[in-house]
């Protein structure tokens, strides 16, 4: 009789878990004609600023150029120093579109039956920066806080295309304790709570692994939420 290992194709069940205090995992949270109308969408809206200053870009750290393609929604992420702004050298950022408001709102909603820290954001959260993440299949992104934000509501994760392994650590140091998540097409993690200010990062992704109609042949596409200010 044919086993979970023989079926092509098969998934072992992943059922919404706590990660660790007020970080959520829902595998599989968004459809694959959603993954793929967001995919357009945030394409679009690269194609609009390719050319200026708000490109999408591959930001210069201190520590060096990362390997991740960035597009900033709302508020613009700089570097040297990291902080948010509204426009640069006069080119305002492009708004965060509604669909990305919607789904900050239901990730929360959904979330907070597993986490009480996670509840009490729901229904007052302000999207008010996102990013947009490519990560080709060589990409990752080293172990860091997100820590300009004044805010200290969640951060709402959501992955589209190749498995990237998101890497939850402490928030003392990019050191151990940390816990490694294979986020798959379509998952959505969020970290809040008393892990708002944990180090993350994703370690590798697992090329060829994203799903025919997710809206991209190859890498990872990273939307990250956040309310920036009080």
């Amino acid at each position: 009789m044919p086993t979970l290992f023989d079926a092509p194709g098969a998934r072992f069940p992943r059922p919404s878990r706590e990660v660790a205090s007020g970080v959520v995992h829902l595998p599989d949270w968004l459809p694959l004609g959603d993954q793929a109308a967001l995919v357009g969408e945030a394409r679009g809206i690269a194609r609009s600023v390719a050319g200026t200053p708000l490109a999408m870009t591959r930001p210069q750290l201190r520590s060096g150029q990362m390997s991740v393609h960035i597009l900033s929604l709302g508020q613009h992420w700089a570097t040297n120093p990291y902080r948010y702004v509204t426009s640069v050298d006069g080119v305002p950022v492009p708004p965060i579109p509604a669909s990305f408001h919607d789904l900050a709102a239901r990730a929360l909603a959904d979330a907070a039956a597993l986490s009480p820290s996670l509840a009490a954001w729901s229904g007052k959260y302000r999207a008010e920066a996102a990013l947009v993440n490519y990560y080709a299949p060589e990409s990752t992104m080293g172990m860091h806080q997100d820590a300009n934000e004044l805010s200290e509501a969640p951060v709402i994760s959501l992955s589209i295309g190749d498995t990237g392994i998101f890497r939850l650590g402490n928030t003392e140091n990019r050191n151990r304790p940390w816990v490694d998540v294979p986020l798959l097409s379509g998952d959505l993690i969020i970290f809040g709570g008393e892990h708002r200010r944990a180090f993350h990062g994703v370690p590798r992704i697992e090329a060829d692994t994203a799903p025919e109609g997710c809206g991209l042949d190859r890498g990872r596409i990273n939307i990250t939420i956040r309310q920036v200010t009080l």
